[in-house]
């Protein structure tokens, strides 16, 4: 792997470890689960990156997160994420910036603007949430219905987050083209 990449990698990861440090948004509706800006750490990954070091990236920064720094939104951190009610969106974040490189890639007839945002949302949004309802469901003890409802409320945010991802896509291919590469 080239320096180039490794900078990347290690640019995005603390990135959403920025990202963290804005204040975590609780819901009463469902329990445990803020509004965070991480989820846009994760699109941008994607998009600018690619599937394999948008994963690299979110691999590295939830490594991190695992060892105990509380770079997640609230200042959380250690193994114990694993066992509260965000865990699995948490770790659908790997797939979700996976999917979401891969789809980017493949939408090279698309304006970039429109394939960051269709990836974001593909990647960002239904694989992230998928993994997190589920585990959501099991932590919480809740049904699959009340849970994907409960989640319902973080779908407009997200959405803009994906606007804010493909306009950020858009913004850096015409600004540094050479930092912004489509990968098949």
């Amino acid at each position: 792997m080239e320096t180039r990449h490794l900078v990347r990698i290690a640019l995005f990861a603390a990135l959403l470890a920025v990202l963290g440090l804005f204040p975590a948004f609780n819901l009463p509706f469902v329990a445990g689960v803020p509004i965070t800006m991480q989820t846009l750490g994760v699109m941008l990954a994607g998009v600018l990156l690619g599937a394999r070091y948008g994963t690299a990236a979110i691999c590295l920064f939830i490594a991190v997160v695992l060892l105990g720094a509380p770079l997640l939104a609230g200042g959380r951190g250690g193994i114990g994420v694993l066992a509260g009610p965000t865990a699995g969106f948490l770790i659908g974040w790997i797939p979700g910036v996976a999917v979401t490189g891969w789809v980017m890639a493949r939408l090279v007839r698309l304006p970039v603007l429109w394939a960051a945002i269709v990836a974001s949302i593909v990647g960002g949004i239904v694989v992230v949430y998928a993994l997190g309802i589920a585990w959501l469901a099991f932590s919480a003890k809740l049904s699959l219905q009340q849970a994907a409802l409960g989640s319902l409320l973080f779908v407009p945010g997200d959405l803009i987050k994906a606007v804010a991802a493909g306009c950020v896509a858009e913004a850096t291919r015409r600004l540094q083209p050479s930092l912004f590469v489509r990968q098949h």
